[in-house]
């Protein structure tokens, strides 16, 4: 059934060993490289291929009539159908179908467009309580290569001296992938190597830790309060303005939505009226029919009167997706921020949810975006005003310069940092 919720969140950012999320991609499987079944497995195989047939069938009729685009990027469902159906039928496991129905949704070249298996879904819903963890953040870099970029504090991985900007090779010998339980007290083999090239195997035991704040608040620098946002999670406008409701004018703010994978479109609209005029246009949305919805700016933040006028930057990386794109978008269309970092994900579409018979969710983009403007920010992403890549380097030795550069220019005139960013996208 669907969940009556509209998402903007690239489904490919799944929960990883920590409360951040890891970006993942389905590689196409080909039926020759699945196990046989033997003889004694004959029973449970009839089960699995009954299962596989329920999954990989529901998976395809959403896509035929509930995808946005109606002619489906050009896309022969039928064809796809008739080559990854006898591969998903002959998966021995929810892993390898999975993995192969993915591949056949990657046809649709779409960021939103995937399925999750039951633990995945599973790691989503616990991702804010207390669960065991190995208190690692990856981040996944264009060729796929998984990077490590924060290490949480107190954590096996922090015992273990894993650093960040190290790069994840293989979990238990196999790459890292949603299905991959951490139970408690049960070891993980890690191979990793680090900025130097040298290869590390560590072996680290998940442990039971309390969940990372999906929002928090740094207010240790001088005038000047960093608003992380992990996601954008329900609550988000309320916190935002508990957050802002005593700024005196004189102190700075900015909003750090890097590796932040999307979310909750009211929350999104709920952040932007934080620092937009109450019924200002900021986006439009598109759905399968054609129907255009313009989208204004409601009240969501936290019972504030008005927006704030403090000066405002907005931080992101190339794992900013979906909320985390459009809210940056419309502020920098605006004039109201300027934006930092690294050019977005380009993954912005509206999404919702199906429940798949094993557990499993298949998410799946049922509307186009468009920002106030009339730009189209799928498979472009935000350009930032001042663009500053990170290096592992910078993140083995502890240095943010995103965060530097942003607080210099906001103790500068905010007209002469905004003639020397860098060109942005032509809102």
């Amino acid at each position: 059934m669907f969940r009556p919720v509209f998402r903007l969140l690239a489904n490919r950012c799944l929960c990883a060993a920590t409360a951040s999320l890891v970006l993942l991609s389905a590689a196409p499987v080909q039926a020759a490289v699945l196990p046989e079944t033997t003889a004694a497995e004959t029973f449970a195989g009839a089960d699995r291929l009954a299962l596989n047939r329920r999954v990989f069938d529901t998976v395809w009729r959403e896509v035929q009539r509930s995808y946005y685009d109606p002619k489906l990027h050009g896309v022969d469902w039928r064809a796809a159908r008739e080559t990854w159906r006898p591969v998903a039928l002959a998966a021995p496991d929810e892993r390898q179908l999975y993995r192969a129905i993915n591949a056949m949704l990657d046809l649709l070249d779409d960021d939103h467009a995937a399925v999750s298996p039951a633990a995945a879904v599973q790691r989503r819903a616990t991702q804010r309580q207390r669960r065991p963890l190995m208190g690692l953040t990856l981040f996944a870099e264009p060729d796929g290569a998984q990077r490590i970029e924060r290490v949480r504090e107190g954590s096996p991985a922090q015992e273990a001296g894993i650093a960040p900007g190290w790069r994840l090779e293989t979990v238990n010998g196999e790459r890292w992938g949603p299905e991959i339980d951490l139970p408690e007290g049960t070891a993980v083999a890690l191979r990793l190597v680090d900025q130097a090239g040298r290869a590390h195997d560590v072996s680290l035991t998940p442990r039971l830790m309390d969940p990372v704040p999906a929002f928090s608040a740094d207010r240790s620098r001088p005038g000047l309060v960093v608003l992380r946002i992990d996601a954008f999670e329900a609550g988000l406008g309320r916190w935002l303005g508990t957050q802002l409701a005593d700024l005196t004018p004189d102190i700075d703010v900015i909003l750090d939505l890097r590796a932040n994978p999307g979310g909750l479109l009211m929350e999104a609209d709920a952040a932007l009226s934080c620092f937009l005029p109450d019924r200002q246009v900021w986006a439009t949305r598109t759905a399968r029919s054609g129907r255009a919805t313009t989208l204004r700016v409601g009240r969501g933040c936290g019972g504030l009167d008005a927006p704030v006028g403090n000066d405002l930057a907005v931080l992101v990386d190339a794992s900013s997706r979906s909320a985390a794109e459009l809210t940056p978008a419309a502020l920098q269309e605006a004039g109201r921020a300027l934006v930092f970092g690294e050019a977005t994900a380009g993954s912005v579409l509206i999404a919702q949810d199906t429940d798949l018979p094993d557990g499993g969710r298949l998410t799946l983009s049922r509307a186009d975006f468009r920002t106030s403007g009339g730009i189209r920010l799928e498979k472009r992403g935000v350009v930032p005003d001042v663009v500053v890549a990170t290096t592992a380097a910078d993140l083995g030795a502890g240095r943010d310069p995103v965060m530097e550069v942003a607080i210099e220019a906001l103790s500068k005139d905010r007209l002469t940092v905004r003639a020397q960013a860098s060109p942005s996208l032509p809102f």
